[in-house]
């Protein structure tokens, strides 16, 4: 069995770091359209299941009509700790292969999946995937499924490399471009309506004149610092 984790915390809090540019209900919309993204890309990728780990009662009736298996979560304690419950479950069970991804990485494409998958035939496997930055990892696949403790935050993809050596693992390290940009900062907004063709999120922010925000948003910094 193939399974794949998507860890999502709630979208009415989502995208802190995008409150200089967007409103509170736009930054749901974006993080709400992000996961259809991702989750449209799972649904046609070779996976026997794609979870979603969350506690949060909108991102739950996304991730049903998208026909993934929602993993409730009692209380929100992060990324690390929704993955690691995931990646236990699925040694309980016993899945061949453990992946996950975030669900703000709208750009990802099936084939990408299948790709970060693949690496991980044969035991043991661990499978990396960096973030557009090189310090972030966005992707993971493990053979076993408890093949390597993960831990996110920058700078976490230097520290899988080292923890996968650390366990006599050489580990497959893949750059995925559609799965190495997630949408955290302003500048990435301009990256995804340059890369994200005809996703959803792309065609939303699209409609928010993003780049003139800022423009606007730096020149107030700018004046403000002086």
């Amino acid at each position: 069995m193939r399974v794949l984790a998507v860890p999502v915390k709630d979208l009415v809090n989502a995208k802190q770091r995008l409150i200089p540019l967007l409103a509170a209900e736009e930054r749901r919309a974006l993080a709400a359209a992000m996961l259809e993204d991702v989750l449209a890309a799972l649904a046609g990728a070779r996976l026997d299941a794609v979870w979603v780990v969350t506690r949060d009662p909108s991102v739950t009736a996304l991730a049903q009509r998208a026909g993934a298996t929602v993993v409730t979560e009692a209380e929100n304690r992060g990324h690390t700790a929704a993955v690691a419950a995931a990646q236990a479950r699925a040694a309980r069970e016993g899945a061949r292969v453990f992946a996950t991804i975030p669900g703000d990485v709208p750009c990802l494409t099936a084939a990408e999946v299948d790709a970060l998958i693949g690496a991980a035939d044969g035991a043991p496997a661990i499978v990396l995937a960096a973030s557009r930055s090189g310090l972030g990892t966005n992707g993971v696949a493990l053979a076993p499924p408890d093949g390597l403790a993960l831990r996110f935050g920058e700078p976490s993809f230097d520290n899988h490399v080292a923890a996968a050596r650390a366990r006599g693992v050489e580990p497959r390290l893949l750059r995925l471009a559609g799965l190495s940009l997630d949408v955290d900062d302003p500048d990435d907004l301009v990256a995804l309506l340059a890369d994200g063709g005809a996703t959803r999120s792309a065609r939303l922010v699209a409609g928010w004149n993003v780049e003139a925000r800022l423009a606007d948003a730096r020149s107030r910094a700018n004046a403000s610092s002086r």
